[in-house]
């Protein structure tokens, strides 16, 4: 798996935004598919809430035109204040219509928002569920973790504040726009000709600052990535001093996160200021114009006090939709990275056998039945005879002339043929990287092969569906992975409903009983951190009894055993071996002295089996497994 983000990528520009309109068309479907009455409700709200926050400014009009100024020009004269006060009510009730809008408007985009990044979560997670083994070895975790969270995150605040905010402003602009247009055109002239070169000056900086919001979610996700790996192999690095080196790749690529950022955030930052400045020079002009015009009687002063506030209430929009660039570019960014993971190809699956579990009809044969049993069976249905048969799971798997490469260009396996016949106890010894593990990911088809066949109890695996291929499949790893939870959901995760007694008989199969119950809280221990609080035999041991409470035919053991030291590798022998009884085994041999009772050694070099027979056969042979055997070299 490559590191976090290739280094070739530093110092580099990141790739542009590739359909940012599509993004947005379809981040709006999401909102719009379960929400589309509640956003509908908070245009409602929007409208309502600039209208009424619009009477307010128009009123200052009447209020300066209608009472002020008769009253300064007779101040002798008793003024009659009911008008006056029915007004003030009046725009006391708009208020308060406007304040219960915007407090709906709130509501209802925290449900639209939650509810919108909820559904992208799930989606989200269900697509990478589905993603086949290859697509994680060639992602960083980190990366692959920022895209649930930064980039997430970017979308949330996108549809909670900068769409509502864009609305608001649109709807902002045209009410006061016509306002202005009725009270003074001649203003309204002034007024447009600074916000044309308000919207160049945006138009600019949104230009010269997308690129590098795309650069900089990419690049975030490519420090996540290298912190995850850092802060996961933090023995490794203290074991061989790396700390410095470590430092000095996570300058470089923190460097280039702050180059992207930074080049982003200039352009994005400075527009604030600079419309504003504008907004301001903009609200001096109209001032002097609108100054000329009341002198000359050409408007009123009531209506010049009120184009002037909303020559503010009309700047005020177009400099916060600026201000949103910046969050709508992030947000279209981090979307392009959800999209991409959404959109990658599930893992491909054209079986159609399938596992069952079956009994004995009255008539001798085979058939269905929801009970366990304990005999399984594959279900084959022939669609053209439009008929079904069952085949009892024997557990029979064979090599024909496979050829393997994770790419074209390169195989890894070469023409592989072999057998492993029921109950049989296949070991695969070997240098590092002559394929041992690969051969056991071609099984449960974790990877296609290019070349030749794999059957399983005669059936080509390809046509048999791969839940069920791989619930037939028990397999304990090298590197162990515990869940957070108990030591007994730990062991209950190779089979969801099993009991406590067959989690307890599982944990006794594999010799783990014994440190379990010496635990304070026992099989209610709980874990974290990968079994942080247990030694690595231990977690060793948990694996196996997983995969004993499955209780497959076919077991796959990948240096199962390698973890742990010498006496507790002749406790777990045992407990193996009993394990083993009675299914097929393929064993990946760390110490070759735990493969001598195999019924077959298969020695393999640069992805060829060069030798096959049991332990007494290939000592007497003298060649490659002989070499290794005694010269206590390890496979």
């Amino acid at each position: 798996m490559p590191g976090p983000g290739s280094r070739n990528s530093l110092g580099k520009p990141g790739p542009k935004a590739q359909n940012p309109g599509k993004s947005f068309k379809r981040i709006m479907g999401y909102v719009l598919k379960d929400y589309s009455t509640h956003y509908a409700w908070v245009i409602v709200c929007i409208i309502a809430s600039v209208l009424c926050s619009l009477q307010g400014t128009l009123f200052m009009k009447e209020l300066i035109d209608k009472y002020i100024t008769p009253f300064l020009l007779d101040p002798d004269k008793l003024p009659n204040f009911e008008p006056l006060a029915k007004a003030i009510f009046r725009v006391a009730c708009f208020y308060a219509i406007g304040v219960i809008a915007s407090f709906v408007q709130a509501r209802l985009l925290i449900k639209i928002t939650q509810g919108t990044m909820q559904t992208m979560r799930n989606e989200l997670f269900e697509r990478m569920e589905k993603l086949p083994i290859k697509y994680f070895d060639t992602h960083t975790h980190g990366d692959i973790m920022s895209i649930y969270t930064n980039d997430i995150d970017t979308m949330r605040q996108m549809i909670s504040m900068s769409i509502p905010q864009c609305f608001n402003s649109a709807i902002t602009i045209v009410s006061v726009l016509v306002s202005m247009i009725v009270l003074s055109p001649v203003m309204t002239l002034v007024t447009i000709v600074m916000v044309g070169v308000m919207l160049g000056c945006t138009g600019y900086a949104a230009k010269n600052s997308g690129k590098h919001f795309v650069r900089q979610q990419k690049q975030l996700g490519t420090v996540n990535g290298y912190i995850e790996e850092m802060i996961t192999g933090q023995k490794v690095v203290k074991v061989f001093c790396h700390e410095e080196k470590g430092k000095q790749e996570f300058d470089a690529l923190n460097n280039e996160l702050f180059d992207a950022a930074s080049k982003a955030n200039t352009y994005a930052n400075a527009l604030g200021p600079i419309n504003a400045q504008l907004g301001n020079l903009s609200y001096v002009l109209c001032t002097i114009v609108g100054g000329a015009l009341a002198l000359h009687g050409s408007v009123t002063v009531g209506a010049v006090a009120s184009f002037l506030t909303l020559n503010k209430s009309f700047n005020m929009p177009i400099s916060q939709v600026a201000q949103q660039f910046n969050s709508i570019i992030m947000a279209l960014a981090g979307a392009e990275r959800i999209f991409a993971l959404m959109d990658e190809q599930p893992e491909v699956d054209e079986g159609y056998v399938t596992l069952v579990n079956a009994k004995k009809g009255s008539d001798g044969k085979l058939e269905e039945t929801l009970e366990h049993t304990g005999l399984w069976a594959w279900k084959h249905y022939h669609k053209a005879e439009g008929t079904t048969d069952y085949k009892p799971l024997e557990g029979n798997v064979v090599f024909d002339g496979v050829d393997f490469g994770y790419t074209d260009e390169k195989m890894v396996l070469h023409d592989i043929k072999l057998e492993a016949k029921p109950g049989q106890k296949i070991a695969f010894v070997g240098s590092t990287g002559a394929g041992k593990t690969t051969i056991t990911n071609l099984i449960n088809r974790f990877y296609d092969i290019q070349d030749g066949k794999i059957r399983y109890d005669g059936i080509n695996v390809n046509k048999i569906a791969k839940a069920d291929l791989r619930r037939s499949l028990g397999m304990v790893l090298q590197e162990t992975c515990l869940f957070t939870g108990t030591i007994a959901d730990n062991i209950r995760f190779g089979k969801l409903s099993a009991t406590d007694e067959e989690v307890i008989a599982a944990a006794k199969l594999a010799n783990a009983d014994e440190f379990i119950s010496k635990l304070p809280d026992g099989y209610n221990t709980m874990l974290t951190g990968n079994g942080a609080n247990l030694s690595q035999g231990q977690r060793q041991l948990l694996a196996i009894a997983r995969a004993a409470i499955a209780d497959p035919p076919v077991l796959i053991l990948d240096e199962a055993t390698s973890s742990i030291d010498t006496r507790t590798e002749r406790i777990v022998q045992e407990g193996m071996d009993k394990l083993m009884n009675g299914r097929t085994s393929f064993v990946i041999a760390h110490r070759l002295s735990t493969v001598r009772n195999a019924d077959c050694i298969m020695v393999m070099e640069q992805g060829r089996i060069v030798e096959r027979g049991t332990h007494d056969e290939l000592i007497g042979l003298k060649g490659r497994y002989y070499t290794l055997y005694t010269g206590n070299s390890i496979a």
